[in-house]
C-alpha cells in the first residue's frame, strides 16, 4: 500500500478597510481561519484564501473595492485553487453585484454573518460555485468567534455593535443595523484574557460606545463599565471610541477622571459647528450643548486631549455655516482633527437633499479648516516640550523611524511620540521621556530615556507571540467585578 500523503495547510491573509470597527472584526475573520485550520501567509507569499474586509463609508470605496478584485484576477489564475472573499460594509451593501462584476470572487459575505466564512469556503469549493450570504440580521455577537490579534501590547474589545441614531449622512446603520449591546461580564471577560497574556491597553468600541446599556435600560452602564474595566488588575490603559455627543454625560466624565487607567484622552465628533447643519444632519445636538461638554472635560481633566471628526460641504452649508465650524475649532482646540469633504453616499437622506454644493466650494473650505487645525494642533503641541511623558512603545507607528534610529510611542492622552529609542526597548515596554521638539502630527523626544520598563507584552512582541481570544459567552454578572473566565479563556 502506498503512503498516504498529507495535503498542505491552506494559507490565508485579510485585507482590512475603513474603521477602527473593521479592524477588530479582521481579527476575528483570522481567528476564524486558524481555528478551520488555516495559517497565515507569509509576508510577501500568495495566499490561498484572500478576504477583502470592506468599507462603505469612504469615499470610492467602490472603485477601490473592485481595483483591488481586478488585481487579483491574473493573481487566482496563476494559482489553482486560490479563493478570493469579500466581506464587510460593502459586500453587505452590494451583495451580490460583486460577484456579478467580479465573477471570479468565491465568497460574499456580510455584516451580520462573519462567523459563516470558513463554511462558505469550504461549500464554494466543493460546488465550484460562488456563495453569497448575506444575513439580515445578526446571527451571533462577534465576541463569541475567536480571534486572532494584531498587536501583542494593545487590544480592541468590542462592547456593543450597530447604531440606533438616523444621521442623515451615514449609511453604517443600514449595514451594521440596530446596537445590540454586550453583557457586562462577557466583556470584563474578554479584556481579562487579554490581560493575563500581557495586553497593556485596551480600547472599548462601539459605533456610539456612550449609549452602551440601551439593550438593558442602565443609562449609566457605560460609566460603571469604565471603572470596572480600569480595576483589572495589570491593565494600565483604557481607551474608548466613539462617543456621541448627544448621549454624553457627566458621569462618564467623572468616570475618566477617577478611575486612573482611563487615558485622557476623548474622540469627539464635532462633524459641523452650525446649528442647521447639525439639524440637517439629525446629530441630536446643538453648538452649545457641544462646547459645553468640552469645557467640563477639560474642567475635569485639564490635560486631556480632545480629537475630533468634521465633515465639510455638507448640502445646503452656507458660507455663515461654515464659519460657525471654524469657530467651533478656535473655541474647543482639538489636539487633531479627521476631517472630511462630503461626498454622497447612495442610500442615505443627504444624497437627495437639495443644496449639493460644487467640489470646488467644498474643496476651498476644506483647505481652510485644515489650515486652521493644523495651527491649533501645531499650537497645542508645542505647549508640551518639556513635559515628561510616559509612553508605550509601538510597531509600524512611524514611517521614518528607521532612518532617523528613533522609535514611536503613544503618551496616555493618544499623542504619538517619536523617541530616541534606549538599548533594548521594545514595542509593548514601557518608558519615560521627556518632549523635545514638535510638529502639527506628533511629538519627538530626542533625550535620554528616564526611565524603561521591560514588560510582558515585550516579551511577547520580541517572541512574535499574539494575544488570541476563543469568544466568551456568560450570564449577566454584576458589572461591578470582573466575571470569572471559562476555562479555555487566554489559552
Amino acid at each position: 500500500m502506498g503512503t498516504e500523503v498529507d495535503s498542505p495547510q491552506r494559507t490565508y491573509r485579510v485585507r482590512t478597510y475603513g474603521c477602527q470597527m473593521n479592524v477588530h472584526d479582521s481579527e476575528r475573520l483570522s481567528g476564524l481561519l486558524e481555528a478551520a485550520g488555516y495559517a497565515a501567509a507569509p509576508e510577501g507569499a500568495d495566499a490561498d484564501v484572500v478576504v477583502l474586509n470592506t468599507c462603505a463609508v469612504r469615499e470610492n470605496a467602490d472603485n477601490r473595492l473592485y481595483g483591488n478584485l481586478g488585481h487579483l484576477r491574473p493573481v487566482k489564475d496563476a494559482h489553482p485553487g486560490m479563493q478570493i472573499a469579500v466581506g464587510g460594509c460593502l459586500a453587505q451593501k452590494d451583495r451580490g453585484e460583486i460577484v456579478r462584476r467580479a465573477p471570479w470572487v468565491d465568497v460574499v459575505f456580510g455584516t451580520h454573518n462573519v462567523g459563516s466564512l470558513p463554511a462558505l469556503l469550504e461549500r464554494a469549493r466543493h460546488n465550484a460555485e460562488a456563495q453569497v450570504e448575506i444575513a439580515e440580521a445578526l446571527e451571533v455577537f462577534p465576541s463569541t468567534l475567536p480571534a486572532k490579534r494584531d498587536s501583542a501590547y494593545s487590544g480592541w474589545v468590542s462592547i456593543s455593535v450597530g447604531c440606533n441614531n438616523t444621521c442623515t449622512f451615514c449609511i453604517v446603520p443600514s449595514l451594521r443595523g440596530k446596537e445590540e449591546d454586550r453583557r457586562p461580564g462577557e466583556i470584563l471577560a474578554e479584556v481579562q484574557a487579554l490581560v493575563d497574556q500581557g495586553v497593556l491597553e485596551v480600547t472599548l468600541l462601539g459605533q456610539n460606545v456612550n449609549a452602551y446599556g440601551v439593550g438593558f435600560r442602565d443609562r449609566g452602564a457605560f460609566a460603571d463599565l469604565l471603572r470596572a474595566t480600569g480595576r483589572i488588575e495589570g491593565l494600565e490603559r483604557v481607551r474608548f471610541t466613539s462617543p456621541h455627543p448627544r448621549e454624553f454625560t457627566d458621569d462618564v466624565i467623572e468616570a475618566m477622571a477617577g478611575t486612573p487607567a482611563v487615558c485622557h484622552q476623548l474622540h469627539m465628533p464635532l462633524q459641523s459647528g452650525s446649528d442647521d447643519v447639525l439639524r440637517r444632519m439629525r446629530r441630536g445636538y446643538r453648538q452649545e450643548r457641544y462646547l459645553g461638554i468640552i469645557d467640563r472635560v477639560r474642567a475635569a481633566m485639564p490635560d486631556a486631549a480632545i480629537t475630533t471628526d468634521v465633515i465639510v460641504g455638507f448640502p445646503g452649508e452656507t458660507e455663515a455655516d461654515f464659519e460657525q465650524t471654524l469657530e467651533v475649532v478656535r473655541q474647543a482646540r482639538f489636539a487633531s482633527a479627521f476631517t472630511f469633504q462630503y461626498s454622497k453616499r447612495p442610500g442615505t437622506p443627504a444624497a437627495e437633499m437639495d443644496g449639493q454644493l460644487p467640489k470646488e466650494v467644498v474643496q476651498e473650505r476644506y483647505l481652510r479648516l485644515t489650515a486652521l487645525q493644523d495651527e491649533i494642533s501645531w499650537a497645542e503641541n508645542r505647549a508640551q516640550v518639556g513635559r515628561t511623558v510616559e509612553l508605550l512603545a509601538a510597531a509600524g507607528e512611524g514611517s521614518k523611524d528607521a532612518r532617523t534610529g528613533r522609535m514611536s510611542g503613544r503618551a496616555r492622552d493618544g499623542r504619538l511620540v517619536h523617541f530616541a529609542g534606549g538599548e533594548g526597548v521594545r514595542p509593548g515596554d514601557v518608558v519615560e521621556t521627556v518632549v523635545t521638539a514638535a510638529a502639527p502630527h506628533h511629538l519627538v523626544a530626542d533625550g535620554p530615556l528616564l526611565s524603561h520598563r521591560r514588560t510582558r507584552a515585550g516579551d511577547a512582541h520580541e517572541a512574535g507571540a499574539r494575544p488570541t481570544t476563543p469568544g466568551v459567552s456568560l450570564g449577566m454578572p454584576s458589572i461591578g467585578v470582573p466575571a470569572p473566565l471559562p476555562a479555555t479563556a487566554g489559552c
